[in-house]
């Protein structure tokens, strides 16, 4: 190695790639040129592609290995079906939005014959935290638990046993508003009086270099990791023993969608402009005094693109969060037998949960993740979905003038 190799700072790569028989070669000859970097290493992952991509890189000398298959099921899995040992699942079961017994016994039910490797909560402390830990434990036969929601690469962490998001205790921030679970503490001790009881333990992190720390002391086949994207991301990197590698940006080449219907279902959405109708909930719709045939269709089947979008953020609690993710689900349904979209975006959980429920949509092959909790997935009967936490930028998407959309 020459004394400037030995300067540059030393990067390790490992790259998903999907559908990029165009993009593949200038994008793998770019990355292996670049400049002030030490590129120790370059792997490509291959997901189930639909074009030539596998040939283009084959004939090209790029090596590459195949990545898992990960599926998300919006139901129990049926009797009969089967897990591959390459294969990962992820069930959503839409917890947060029911009372705290039945969440547990949600949690009961879906556990009852599987073994998870994580549970994924809410980085913002929302939901029934304690209740489904406790009652995954009693399934499972885990003697203890892990929770730690801080998402350092968000600017989310914990110091203290208190909760910031970008050096703001959480109280202080919109999260305090939630309508279901407002964030009335920063302590998650405070937050959580009874954790330490069920023998659910809640580190600080404030780095990823912590968590990392936190996965190596406790990870001993008796304990489960409950928590944010940036925990799975280290409990996955024990479990495969490949710590060495940095995650970039996919190689990802979605079919340029025609028709593209937007939701924009959380209390803490930013305003998005890429160049789309935008189609505000009425406020009569908001209050409840009246159905979505007020909600107007027009500019979604002439231009066939929308972003639904709620204006108003007057009224709080369970009742009418419940109520605005159905209504926001009957109006996609209404939209959807309009016409079929090619790409269906959806901001918010509880949104998404709704929504693919509605529309009957309960199975999904991932397709790329373009941030952390950010992902498409394309659905079994065509369309691609992707779907964001409310709480998170819109990065992913281009601004208007650009070609995402």
């Amino acid at each position: 190695m020459s004394n400037e190799s030995a300067s540059l700072p030393s990067v390790s790569v490992v790259c998903p790639v999907f559908n990029a028989e165009r993009e593949i070669l200038d994008f793998d000859r770019a990355l292996k040129h670049q400049k002030g970097v030490n590129l120790v290493e370059v792997k490509y992952v291959l997901t189930e592609s639909d074009d030539y991509t596998e040939m283009v890189m084959k004939d090209a000398g790029i090596a590459f290995e195949k990545g898992r298959q990960v599926r998300l099921l919006c139901s129990t899995p049926v009797s009969g079906d089967t897990i591959a040992d390459e294969e990962t699942v992820v069930i959503a079961t839409d917890t947060r939005s029911m009372t705290e017994e039945d969440a547990a016994a949600e949690i009961r039910r879906q556990t009852s014959h599987l073994s998870p490797l994580f549970k994924k909560t809410d980085s913002a402390l929302r939901g029934h935290v304690v209740a489904e830990l406790t009652a995954l434990m009693e399934t499972t036969g885990f003697k203890r638990v892990v929770y730690l929601p801080a998402n350092p690469s968000k600017g989310r962490i914990i110091r203290d046993g208190i909760y910031y998001i970008n050096g703001v205790p959480i109280h202080e921030t919109d999260f305090s508003f939630d309508p279901e679970f407002p964030a009335w503490t920063s302590s998650l001790r405070e937050r959580f009086p009874d954790a330490e009881a069920h023998n659910i333990v809640m580190p600080d992190a404030e780095t990823t270099e912590d968590i990392r720390r936190v996965v190596d002391k406790y990870d001993d086949g008796l304990t489960l990791f409950a928590g944010a994207a940036d925990l799975f991301t280290e409990v996955l990197a024990s479990y495969t023993s490949n710590r060495s590698r940095a995650l970039v940006r996919d190689v990802t080449k979605c079919p340029d969608p025609n028709v593209t219907l937007i939701l924009c279902g959380s209390t803490q959405s930013k305003p998005l402009d890429v160049g789309i109708p935008i189609s505000p909930m009425p406020k009569e719709i908001y209050d409840g005094s009246t159905d979505i045939t007020l909600w107007n269709t027009r500019d979604y089947e002439k231009y066939h693109k929308l972003i639904l979008t709620i204006p108003y953020t007057h009224r709080t609690g369970k009742e009418a969060a419940t109520h605005l993710r159905q209504v926001m689900a009957m109006m996609a349904k209404r939209l959807v037998d309009i016409r079929k979209p090619d790409r269906l975006i959806i901001e918010g959980g509880a949104t998404a949960w709704a929504t693919l429920k509605v529309l009957g949509w309960t199975q999904f092959s991932i397709v790329s993740q373009h941030a952390p909790g950010v992902v498409t997935m394309k659905a079994a009967n065509g369309p691609l979905v992707t779907l964001k936490p409310g709480s998170y930028p819109w990065g992913f998407m281009s601004h208007r003038g650009q070609d995402t959309l």
